[in-house]
């Protein structure tokens, strides 16, 4: 006759890996049963090479549609994983025993597309509450974590499940939990077959009683006749302490996974436990600059002590930890706890499995560049500048571009510098978060290797990109090195701009060809085929920007003033005279146009003294003009915001546009300074505090003093009414004038 020994468990924490570790020492079983997918049965001889370093996880995923997928979280203190290195270790059988995923993951898109639901308890918060806490997670650490003889604790356990199973709302038959429970009688009912007499069990507590609970096969078969299936692929993959929260399969959350890894390294020793556990905490302020001595250290773990006395602890939890370190290592105060709390609490230690665990080919291409380029996957956040004149740093910047042409985004871009294809240096940060395994694999249906897949999947994506998607994916192929799909995206965006009457749109075309042509020589892309699309844009833009200006809203303008100043970056960057002359026509056009908005206006003012093609005469004439009593506030308001763009040096020596300022503002009717007023302020904005400080100098200087012009005519400056109005311009410059 088969003995069947239920361990019911939560699914991460060391005093229950502890206990389940003992508890099969003890019964010394016949073969080990463990909740979790049968899917992927190949994958667990692994659990013991040499190489696997929880935290890792199987990624179990369908076949033809990688994006429906499952991970299976593990640490070394997660009982699942004890039990089966128990097993594996002396020979014992061990086979997971969950509902396959063959079977869940299609069920999941039927019930998603009906949009049914699932009921499911909260077991320990039950359990928690009637014990008089609050927080089930502190509950479950004192009573079971804590506790230090497990003897009878897994007959409480099924006890006290089978208790709030026979007084909850559990799901009908044909629901997932139900198919659940019956796959796994089903699985016992094997194994009784096959003749092992002392079968051990390790499933969430839950399930418990469901699997000790008298049932027929014939009830059972009923309950799984007609699931649907697919085929399904697993593999290892490396995860992370902080990913742990992360609910898929059977992978429940749990707060403090970096504690409860410290907690299994101590080996339940608990003064070993909250000494090491504090000296972490010291090293880790002294590195962030915070005192920390070691007399210290040993008064907040005496102190930790004796609250655990005063909560009647058998030792010091997290939570009295916590408390006495806030009050003695960080004198009351809170904000070192966030660091303790990112570093130590849920820690981003970050597993390794081994090279032939099962990949896809673009897995192993990857896996062979990071080799070969010494990029080693890391969870924490790392910085990585690059050389692009250096060939191996070329390498690692090409990886990190087609990454993210693929969706793998393993870097971010923090800081390219002016031009951006041009600029020998890139800074990047890099940081491995586990799910990006799965779009790598996702990713292997364009390709095999990481440069056919992101050839292939720029090439497709050009074929469906507007005009400004057409644009990024250019700077994308191109800082990709990728010659293929930059000659595909080249053709589409000739096709796109020839019909296209948005001369917005083609302005941000633009910028990424003129780059292309002037830096093409660092990525050593071909630009011979560049310049004739380029100079077809820049025609479409000369002759389309006046009309396409015409009579704009707000926002039109402020999209408007950004394209025009990255046009006019790219033909500075260009540096060809006859594209020059031709834009400076244009911007020139703009000056004089009623029906531009202000905004456009005084940008294309700005760009044309930035260059010293309006002289000091003309911008005068201008700004008398843009802000006479005839302009309506809001447009002199906007005229003021496109001129004041930029650098503050350039204006401060005009009296003439000081002038014009000084009484337009005069001129505001109580009412209209009022609306006028957070417009102002904001074409000041940009400055920064010492060009502030200057032009409020400045404009106290205005009609008096060395700077100001010789009056011809009119009243002499009443210096006590002047200095009412100081307060007003103090409010508008942001700053304070004396």
């Amino acid at each position: 006759m088969s003995e069947i020994h239920v361990f019911g468990i939560r699914h991460h924490g060391p005093g229950s890996a502890r206990s389940v570790r003992r508890a099969l020492e003890e019964l010394a079983p016949d073969i080990v049963l463990v909740e979790g997918p049968p899917d992927a049965q190949s994958q667990l001889p692994m659990i013991t090479h040499a190489a696997m370093k929880p935290p890792v996880a199987l990624l179990v995923y369908a076949s033809d549609s990688p994006s429906q997928a499952v991970f299976y979280p593990f640490a070394t203190f997660s009982p699942e994983w004890q039990a089966l290195s128990f097993a594996l270790e002396r020979g014992i059988p061990a086979r997971f025993m969950d509902l396959p995923l063959s079977h869940q993951l299609k069920t999941e898109e039927k019930e998603e597309a009906e949009g049914e639901k699932e009921l499911h308890d909260d077991p320990l918060g039950t359990l928690a509450r009637a014990a008089g806490y609050t927080d089930r997670e502190l509950w479950w650490e004192h009573q079971i974590e804590q506790r230090s003889d497990a003897r009878g604790m897994f007959e409480a356990i099924l006890e006290a499940m089978t208790e709030l199973r026979a007084h909850a709302l559990f799901p009908p038959a044909h629901t997932r939990e139900a198919q659940r429970e019956a796959y796994m009688r089903k699985t016992l009912r094997a194994a009784t077959k096959e003749g092992f007499q002392r079968i051990a069990v390790v499933c969430g507590a839950w399930h418990g009683p469901a699997l000790v609970a008298p049932s027929s096969a014939k009830t059972d078969d009923a309950i799984l006749k007609g699931l649907p299936k697919t085929k399904t692929e697993a593999t290892w993959i490396p995860w992370t302490y902080s990913r742990l929260s992360y609910r898929s399969g059977y992978g429940a959350g749990i707060a403090s996974p970096g504690w409860y890894g410290h907690l299994w390294q101590s080996g339940g020793h608990p003064g070993q436990a909250s000494f090491t556990w504090v000296s972490q905490i010291a090293r880790l302020l002294r590195d962030a600059g915070i005192d920390a001595p070691s007399a210290s250290v040993i008064e907040t773990v005496r102190l930790a002590d004796a609250l655990a006395s005063l909560r009647a602890l058998s030792m010091p939890g997290l939570a009295e930890l916590t408390d006495a370190t806030l009050s003695v290592l960080c004198h009351g105060d809170a904000s070192p706890m966030n660091l303790i709390r990112t570093k130590l609490e849920i820690g981003e230690s970050m597993g390794e499995v081994p090279e032939e665990s099962a990949a896809v080919p673009l897995q192993r291409d990857l896996a062979a560049a990071q080799k070969r380029l010494r990029m080693k996957p890391i969870a924490d956040p790392k910085p990585l500048e690059l050389d692009l004149r250096n060939e191996h740093d070329r390498g690692k910047s090409r990886l990190l571009h087609r990454l993210n042409l693929l969706g793998i985004p393993w870097g971010r871009l923090q800081e390219i510098g002016a031009g951006k294809t041009g600029t020998f240096h890139e800074h990047w940060t890099l940081a491995w978060d586990p799910e990006l395994t799965l779009a790598l694999i996702e990713a292997n249906i364009h390709g095999n290797t990481i440069e056919s897949a992101a050839t292939s999947k720029s090439s497709e994506d050009a074929r469906n990109a507007n005009l400004a998607g057409l644009t990024a994916l250019l700077d994308a192929t191109i800082l990709s090195e990728l010659p293929e799909a930059t000659d595909s995206v080249l053709e589409r965006l000739q096709e796109r701009a020839a019909l296209s009457a948005d001369v917005f749109a083609l302005m941000d075309a633009f910028p990424p060809l003129a780059r292309a042509i002037r830096y093409g020589n660092v990525r050593q892309t071909r630009t011979e085929h560049l310049a004739s699309i380029a100079n077809g844009l820049f025609e479409r833009i000369v002759v389309g920007l006046l009309p396409g200006c015409a009579s704009l809203d707000d926002d039109a303008a402020t999209r408007a003033r950004e394209a025009i100043g990255r046009v006019h970056e790219s033909v500075a960057l260009l540096d060809r005279a006859d594209l020059a002359s031709e834009w400076t026509a244009v911007l020139q056009a703009l000056l004089g146009r009623g029906e531009i908005h202000g905004l456009v206006r005084g940008s294309a003012c700005r760009l044309l003294l930035e260059q010293r093609i309006i002289e000091t005469v003309e911008l005068e004439r201008l700004a008398r003009l843009a802000l006479s009593p005839a302009a309506p506030p809001a447009a002199a308001a906007s005229w003021v915001e496109g001129l004041l763009r930029g650098s503050a040096l350039l204006l401060l020596s005009h009296d003439g546009l000081w002038d014009a300022l000084d009484a337009w503002i005069a001129s505001l009717s109580d009412e209209a300074f009022v609306e006028m007023l957070p417009l102002v302020r904001r074409g000041f904005s940009n400055f920064g505090a010492a060009e502030r400080r200057r032009i409020g100098e400045r404009v106290k200087n205005v009609g008096r003093g060395p700077q100001a012009r010789a009056p011809s005519a009119g009243p002499v400056l009443d210096a006590q009414r002047a200095a009412q109005v100081y307060p007003v311009l103090s409010q508008i410059l942001g700053v304070e004038i004396p």
